[in-house]
């Protein structure tokens, strides 16, 4: 039996390391490499053409949901499974919007990283139960999840995340390559959805936010 590509894209050297040494231990996976940026990952996914991708969220300056986008636009046939630090209720309907099949926290057991991965390579969709349970009562509901995040555009969500990292406006623009003027336009937009009466208001949530999911 033919043993399934698997490309690693995560920034953390000694991570990237264990977890291709937990995949590739598996005789139905062979890791046929590792990334550790947006670029890095689409150079290694064309010339791989893997058939099942890991990604981090975290990627240093990179946004790793840029990466699931860039990769499921290029082929949506290859699964992709999110493995990350952060808290699922904020980004799991993200990333599977963005075209991954599964999202599971770096927090989980060995065993369920496994099974996440047969999941999504099998063609179906991974969440925990309990991301699942909130995302089936979702559907029945207007609001979006805990603090309006789920109302934020990718793009706000960056921002707010960055705001929640002691980065100002300047700092943003610069990161995402935006204008000023369009960082303070997003904001704005943010604080409306989130219902901030002030722009400290929005930076102490987004600090606040950034705590608990670091």
């Amino acid at each position: 039996m033919e043993r399934a590509k698997v490309l690693i894209v995560e920034d953390h050297p000694i991570f990237s390391k264990g977890l291709a040494s937990l995949i590739g231990s598996q005789q139905a996976f062979a890791v046929c490499g590792e990334a550790a940026d947006r670029a890095s990952a689409f150079a290694a996914y064309e010339k791989e053409q893997p058939d099942l991708v890991i990604v981090d969220l975290n990627l240093g300056g990179d946004d790793g949901l840029e990466v699931v986008k860039d990769i499921h636009t290029r082929n949506k046939d290859t699964a992709i499974l999110v493995l990350s630090m952060h808290d699922e209720k904020y980004y799991a309907e993200r990333a599977l919007k963005a075209g991954a099949r599964g999202y599971i926290m770096k927090e989980e057991s060995s065993s369920k990283v496994l099974e996440a991965a047969q999941t999504v390579l099998a063609g179906k969709i991974w969440l925990s139960e309990e991301e699942q349970k909130r995302m089936d009562e979702m559907k029945d509901e207007q609001a979006g999840s805990l603090s309006g995040l789920s109302s934020l555009s990718d793009r706000q969500m960056q921002i707010f995340t960055l705001l929640g990292k002691g980065l100002g406006t300047i700092e943003i623009a610069s990161r995402l390559n935006l204008s000023t003027k369009t960082v303070d336009a997003h904001k704005e937009h943010i604080k409306q959805k989130l219902a901030c009466a002030s722009s400290q208001e929005l930076r102490e949530m987004a600090v606040e936010w950034n705590s608990h999911n670091r």
